[in-house]
Formats: structure tokens, sequence, C-alpha cells
């Protein structure tokens, strides 16, 4: 080993505590950078690669095709900006029934609505459909479904009595698209004799644009398409930034609170490096010295100290990465089979990139204090031993020496003045903390108000289920074997023996469905609202809560997908109906991606659909003891075939997680930073050990640690 690698090792290995802070402080910055950057690169990376790969549908619309003919819908695919278009493709919603069972799911099940396209074959310019199993559509008779969505396998065989003909289909094939462009594939001649009608119907045309990497430019996309047809004859859009937020939403969610506290522990990993390496060279004044007599050049001296913060920086940079992947794994777990590869991982890069710049601003922040070192002359360093405290310091301790105070506590309140850039850079270590905890606390306060109010009516102390449980929206309930067929409750007698029961204080009821909403791809969830809702009503961003017919509130993520504002009417329709609704506020929740319509029931019965509720949320009165409730009222309730439960907590692992890591993170930066002010104290001590003016004011153990804590405190 060279004279330069022992001059290194042993001063590293001297300073034990210093060593120990500078591994752990970069070991926080380094994991917290990996965890965010690898989240935010990998959880793109597969979508990104699967559009490219795929020819993924950057904008997929529909058309009304009262509206616009075939031929005019061809025009389109000539309009600004499009690069490819496929289509247009008739699409109709259809509620097959099982005739067949299949993976456990018994024959005469109807299940909810699906989007069936009529397609040629599953490649072409645009959203090239990826067979998972089975083959694709030859003929009629024969139906493709969306991979995975359904627990249905090729050779089922679904009923479509509503359909024109009420054929039969026999399942042959599995496939995946991209971003989600239909449920199910017939041929187009199967997707015509299905229809009720000739000409009219419902068109889809698939788009691909030179740019459409932001929201703004797919909003510039989804215009130049609406200006190429007719007025009213697009009827709903779906980008592929929606879906790419939708199927990413909880990786994402994991990036900004991780990128904080990456900047912070890099912040604190150049103020910690800053203090340690300052004070190893002031704490090691006489060696410098000796080593120069020995024949180590300054730049050799500059080398050395930097190489005794870059060693267990390294260290800690490894750990870090390690560290880091082990956190990113659980986020980036499910991605890959959201795409149908393999799971998703930090990308190598990251893994590389992330320590290499940490350790070039370790050693950038090293460089400063080395340079000092280098600096220093031989014979003075020597002499010296240890570097004066300077002017300042001795006129601190001369104005604090006149004050009614104890010698320990003014020499305390000194010694800052003493070494001002290592005193003012502990205190910004301290500030750093103290940003981190105010950070933390903030954070998990706002994720607990998340999870409390994500989904809808969970603040709801009792639900009461009328009859037959409750799933998607126009499913049907399957019953185990053996189970009775019991008939679903009376949603007026339920109400009213809610209303008979001693303790209630207020109930609402709900009802749900599928619908049509004008500028919305596919189907829209909407939530009828009877009776006064408002206790449980979701935090509203802006506007106010129902307060009559006609009106809606919906989320900004509606708001974006249709095109509209808060004030603006929205066009619901079902089966031939329509209505339409004044958006009166905008919500937050996150229950089913935010894209539910909420409304009062009677949009419901408008639009021709049971508006009986399927559900009634309850507030007991205050005092009320929630057990005894709930047996008084499932007795009064099981004659009528209901069911009366506690509310959810609206509990969710992805916030679970992330409160997790919340408290690790936090905890590690708060003890990096306690540490380095744990280092401070070590050198200050260090340095008064053998100071002159220090031999000449005797104090006892007592006052030294009184001077020690006080010193600390500044």
């Amino acid at each position: 080993m060279s004279a330069l690698g022992k001059v290194v090792r042993a001063g590293v290995g001297r300073r034990r505590t210093q060593t120990v802070v500078l591994v752990l402080t970069t070991l926080v910055a380094v994991a917290a950078s990996v965890v965010a950057t690898g989240v935010l690169t990998a959880s793109r990376t597969p979508f990104e690669q699967a559009m490219a790969e795929w020819r993924g549908a950057h904008l997929a619309a529909q058309f009304d095709g009262g509206e616009v003919s075939e031929r005019e819908l061809a025009v389109t695919a000539r309009a600004s900006g499009v690069t490819a278009a496929a289509g247009p493709f008739r699409t109709l919603r259809l509620r097959p029934r099982t005739v067949s069972a299949s993976d456990g799911l018994p024959a005469g099940v109807t299940l909810p609505a699906l989007s069936v396209t009529g397609r040629a074959d599953p490649a072409g310019p645009v959203d090239r459909l990826r067979l998972t199993a089975g083959r694709w559509v030859t003929g009629p008779g024969e139906i493709v479904l969306a991979g995975d969505e359904w627990p249905l396998r090729p050779g089922a065989r679904l009923a479509l009595p509503k359909a024109a003909g009420g054929p039969t289909l026999t399942v042959v094939g599995l496939a995946r698209s991209v971003t989600g462009t239909a449920d199910a594939w017939v041929t187009p001649a199967q997707a015509a004799a299905l229809s009720p009608g000739s000409g009219a119907g419902t068109f889809e045309m698939l788009y691909r644009f030179r740019h459409a990497g932001t929201d703004t430019r797919m909003s510039a996309a989804r215009d130049a398409i609406a200006g190429a047809v007719p007025p009213g004859a697009l009827t709903g859009t779906r980008s592929h930034l929606v879906v790419r937020q939708e199927q990413l939403a909880n990786a994402l969610a994991f990036v900004p609170f991780v990128a904080a506290f990456g900047v912070l522990g890099l912040i604190l990993s150049v103020l910690i490096v800053g203090i340690v390496v300052s004070g190893a060279v002031g704490a090691a004044t006489r060696r410098i010295g000796v080593l120069k007599s020995l024949g180590l050049t300054p730049a050799q001296v500059v080398r050395a100290y930097v190489a005794q913060a870059l060693v267990p920086a390294a260290l800690g940079c490894a750990l870090g990465v390690a560290l880091g992947n082990v956190l990113a794994w659980p986020v980036l777990g499910d991605l890959g089979d959201v795409y149908g590869g393999a799971s998703a991982s930090v990308p190598w890069w990251v893994d590389v990139a992330t320590p290499a710049a940490t350790l070039a601003l370790v050693a950038v922040s090293a460089l400063l204090p080395a340079l000092r070192a280098g600096r220093l002359r031989t014979v003075e360093a020597i002499s010296v031993g240890r570097a004066a405290d300077g002017v300042r310091g001795r006129t601190a301790r001369r104005l604090t020496g006149r004050l009614p105070l104890p010698r320990p506590v003014g020499l305390g309140l000194a010694h800052p003045f003493a070494r001002p850039a290592r005193s003012l850079t502990t205190a910004a270590a301290v500030a750093v903390a103290a940003v981190t905890v105010t950070f933390a606390a903030g954070l998990a306060l706002s994720l607990g108000a998340v999870q409390s109010h994500r989904l809808l009516d969970s603040t709801a102390p009792v639900v009461v289920t009328v009859g037959g449980g409750q799933g998607p929206p126009g499913a049907q309930v399957v019953r185990g074997p053996g189970r009775p067929e019991k008939p679903a409750a009376d949603p007026a007698e339920v109400a009213a023996v809610l209303r008979a029961q001693e303790g209630t204080r207020r109930f609402y009821g709900t009802a749900r469905a599928e619908v049509g909403a004008a500028g919305v791809a596919g189907r829209t969830v909407v939530t009828g609202y009877e009776g006064d809702a408002s206790w449980a009503a979701p935090d509203l961003v802006a506007g106010t809560w129902l307060t009559g017919p006609g009106q809606a509130v919906v989320t900004r993520r509606f708001l974006d997908a249709a095109g509209i504002g808060l004030g603006d009417r929205l066009t619901l329709t079902e089966a031939g109906r329509r209505t339409t609704v004044r958006v009166v506020g905008e919500a937050f929740f996150t229950e089913n991606d935010g894209m539910t319509v909420l409304t009062p029931a009677g949009t419901l019965t408008a639009l021709g659909l049971d508006a009986g509720p399927t559900g009634f949320y309850v507030q007991p009165d205050p005092g009320t003891s929630e057990d005894a409730y709930l047996a008084s009222l499932n007795k009064a309730l099981d004659a009528l075939g209901a069911y009366a439960h506690p509310g959810g907590d609206g509990s969710s692992d992805v916030i679970a997680a992330m409160d997790a890591l919340i408290g690790t993170l936090t905890l590690l930066l708060v003890t990096v930073a306690g540490l380095g002010v744990f280092s401070t104290v070590v050198l200050d001590t260090r340095d008064r050990a053998s100071s002159a003016w220090r031999q000449a004011v005797p104090l006892d153990a007592a006052e030294e640690l009184a001077q020690r804590t006080r010193t600390a405190g500044h």
C-alpha cells in the first residue's frame, strides 16, 4: 500500500464516529434517490415500450353513427397531427349470459355490459392486439375477449339475448390491448348483424399523433378530430395518458414525497461532509505538518482528506443502492402483470448514476476544507499544533465573560463564534432535520385525510345492504351451491325500518348503474342518491353538494376526461334515452379512479333505470352503542332479507406502505442529523483538550459537562 493509502486508511479508522455519520448520511440520500428516480423511470418504461411495440392508440374516439358516416370518419385520419389511424370499427354495448361453465363461473350468469367491437384482424397501423390464448375470430358465432378481464377461457359460450337475433357466441381467444380499446371483438359482419338497425350506431376510431406526450397536446389533438366531423358526432374520447395514469397510479404516488426525502438527504450529506472534513483538518493541524515534513505534497494532502470522506461515502452509496432497490421492489413488483411481461425493476443506469452523482457531491463538499489543509505551512502547523480560534473567538469570550453567567455557560456561548463556519453548518443540519420532521408530520396527516375520504360513503358508521350483496354495476350475483335464492329486500320497507329504529339519527340510500356520458369513452358509473347525503359527502374542492334534481358532482379527473368545467352541462344516455345534468361541484375521491358521477336518484329514473337503493348508509344518534344498534337493527331487517354491518374504514395498502416508508426515512434522516451534531461535539472536545487557553481556565468535571451541553445547543 502506498504512503497516501496508509494515511487515508489511518484517518478513516481513527475517526470512527465521523465515518459512521458519513456512511449513514449517504446511505439515506442514495436510497431515497434510487427509490424516487427508479420508480419514476421504471414504472413508465414498460408502458412506453408496450405503446411503441404494439402501436398503442394515443386517442380512442367514439362517434355517433347517426351524425357521421363511415366515409367521413375515414377522412379524420388526415386531420392535423395524425400519423396513423385505424377504423372505423362498429361498437356495441351487450350484456352476455354464460351458457357454459368456465373457471368456476357457472352457466346462466348475466355479466356486466361489454364493449364489443367489430374488427377484421388483430394487426393494423394502430392498436395491434396481442393474443394471449386461442386464436382470432374468423367468422360468425365467434368472439375474442380482452385477456384477464373476465373469468372465461376459450371454449366458453355466451348468449346475447338482447342483441339482434339473440345469437350464442363461442369464445375462441383472449387478446390484450395496450390502452384497453374494447372488452371484446367480433368480425365486422358479426357486429353489423348484432346491431338493431343498419347505418346508425356507434363507431370507434383509433389514432396516433406526432405529438402526444402532454395533456395540452392531447387536448389539441382531440379538438382537431372534433373539428373534422359534424358538431355532436364525437361522443367520447380516451387518451393514452389517462390509461397510463390509471395503470401506474399506485407506483407514481410514491415518487413526489420520496424525491423530497432524497433532496433533504443530499442537503444533509453536503452539510455533514463539510462538518466532518473541516473538523478533521482543524483537529489534525500538527499531523498535517508532520505529513508534509515527511514528503507529502499539498496536492497529496488534499487528495488524502478528500479520500477520507469518499471512502465511507462509497460504502454508504453501495448500501443505499441495495436498500433503494429493496424498497422499490414492492412498488414495481406488479407493473409487469399490467403489460403481461416480467416485473419491472430499477434501471441499471439509476443504480450507477445516483451513487456517482452523490460521490461527486461529497467530493466537492470535502474539497474546500481539504484545500485549506493543503495550504497549511509545515513549520507553522507543527509549532502551533492546532489552529487558533481567531480574533472573533477571543472577542466573544471577553464579551461573554463580562456577563453574570457561570463560566461554563459563558464559554459555551462564546465557542460558536470561535468557529463560525462549523457552527453555522451544524445549525443548518439541525434545521434540515426540523424541516424533515415537519414535512413528514404534515405528509402523514395529509395521507390520513386522503385515506379517510378516498372512498365514497366511507364515513357512514353503519351500512345496510338490501339483499343479494353488491358487485360491479349491472353484474348478477352468483350464489354458491346449496344456497337458497332469497329475494332482495324492498328498499321502501328497509327505509321504513330505519326510520322506526330507535337510535337512528339520519340515513340515505344509493343506487348504481352504468350509462354513457358525453365526452367519455366507454361506460360511466353513476351513483344516484336518495335522501340527504351531505353529512357523508366527499370533500369538495370547488362548488357545492347536490341540492336538487338535475345536478351532478364529479372529480377533476372526470372533468378533464369529459372536456367540461364546473357549471357545464353533462349529457347521460342509456338505451336510447338521454338526460342532462349540471355539474355543480368538484369533489375529491379515488373510488373507481374518480370516474363516477354523483347525482340524485331521479337522474337514473329519467334514463329508465331502476333507482331503488341497493344500500343505505346510516348514522346513529350520538352515544348509541354501535354493537347494540346493529343487533337490534338486524333483528328488524332479517324478515326483509336486508343486512346491516359496520361501515368500512377506507384503509389502503398503498397508503400504509407510504406511512411506513415516511417513518423509516424520517427516522434515518433525524438520526443522521443527531450524529452530525454529536460529531461536532466530539470535534470541539478534542480541539479544547490541548488548547492553551483551556489549560489556563481549570474546570471541574461537572463544569466541563455543562459547557459541552451548552455548546451542543448552538
